[in-house]
């Protein structure tokens, strides 16, 4: 087992990563927690896992209620939220109260909003079941919902008490969401740890096929850059770099799921796209070479990735990232790469140039 930790001062927390974690939980709870946790999941994970979570508890004298939630992205609703609300309502649930988000990314943020918000913030623990959950969302605290017009757009800054990240769910993750959250493990490497991105380049078909170790070692070093990110930026405050560097093809990739509708391409499979439209246009300002965007491209191909988005159009595109949370001042701010390793947040890409790197990326 690792344990990592994420500085955040009276906010600070452990992530723990291992296999078999679940069947432990009930000694890796901080002392917070009380008598009574309010498990959120949802309909795929909870058959396989809930009852393992709900006997770790009941070891250590903790009564569990648990609320089992549809499955996709589509349920990050505000009709969800709602029902999340009135459940805890009805079953009485005070300040007392922990929340624990047992699934993937649409549970954390769901959970992790509904913590923030009732009664002005309970207590809230992440165990993520897929790697891309493991690797970013359930890290870091932020937490929300979708709305039509744009993607992450209602949300909070809540951060969790404890990260558990037990590998052994990613056993039963089907292919393709394994391979969604290998995108958001690629990004750390594209940002800021170069070494990293070489190591990927070595050990991709290890990670494709679900070798313990080479998981466990890209959880880790994941987790890792994220927290040292969200340490330093906790609230995406600064003024250039800092924490939106994390959003590296998130702009592009948003516009892509609204736009062919929520869970039609999964978050990590529209980031992937979406960060080759980046690297495009990185390419177009002189900051890459052609045979840095296709040593990416080629990456994702290894990860069973898409690196071609739809053909929306470039109307359809920049009218969906207008409502990009990193517009300032009406002023689309991008995440781009001056170098492999090497990300910067920029104001100044000329219109012309951002369509084009829209057009050469699409199908």
């Amino acid at each position: 087992m690792k344990k990592l930790h994420v500085g955040l001062g009276a906010r600070s927390y452990p992530i723990f990563i291992g296999n078999g974690l679940l069947g432990g939980v009930d000694g890796l709870l901080p002392e917070k927690v009380g008598r009574h946790i309010a498990i959120i999941s949802n309909q795929v994970v909870a058959p396989l896992y809930l009852s393992r979570l709900t006997e770790a508890t009941a070891k250590s004298g903790r009564d569990c209620i648990a609320l089992i939630l549809p499955d996709g992205e589509a349920t990050k609703s505000f009709e969800t939220l709602n029902r999340i609300y009135e459940w805890l309502l009805s079953e009485r649930c005070d300040r007392a109260t922990t929340i624990v988000a047992l699934g993937g990314g649409v549970i954390g943020d769901l959970a992790g909003f509904a913590a923030a918000t009732y009664q002005r913030g309970l207590p809230f623990i992440q165990i993520p079941t897929t790697l891309l959950a493991q690797v970013d969302s359930s890290v870091g605290g932020k937490t929300g919902i979708n709305h039509p017009l744009g993607k992450n757009m209602i949300g909070a800054f809540w951060q969790p008490i404890l990260v558990v990240a037990d590998t052994d769910t990613l056993m039963t993750l089907p292919d393709r969401e394994l391979s969604a959250g290998i995108a958001e493990v690629i990004k750390y490497g594209l940002i800021r740890d170069l070494p990293f991105l070489e190591w990927l380049e070595k050990n991709m078909e290890q990670l494709v096929q679900r070798d313990p170790d080479a998981l466990a070692y890209a959880i880790e070093r994941s987790c890792r850059n994220k927290a040292g990110v969200v340490a330093a930026d906790e609230l995406e405050q600064a003024k250039e770099g800092g924490r939106a560097l994390l959003n590296l093809g998130h702009t592009f990739g948003h516009a892509i799921e609204v736009g062919v509708g929520y869970g039609t391409w999964l978050h990590g499979e529209a980031v992937a796209a979406g960060t080759m439209m980046a690297l495009e246009l990185s390419r177009r300002l002189g900051w890459l070479e052609a045979g840095d965007v296709e040593r990416v491209a080629d990456l994702y191909r290894r990860a069973r990735l898409p690196i071609k988005g739809p053909a929306l159009g470039a109307d359809r595109y920049l009218e969906l990232m207008a409502h990009d949370k990193k517009v300032l001042a009406g002023r689309l701010r991008l995440v781009l790469l001056r170098a492999l390793g090497q990300a910067v947040t920029w104001s100044d890409a000329p219109e012309r140039e951002i369509r084009a790197a829209i057009e050469a990326c699409c199908v």
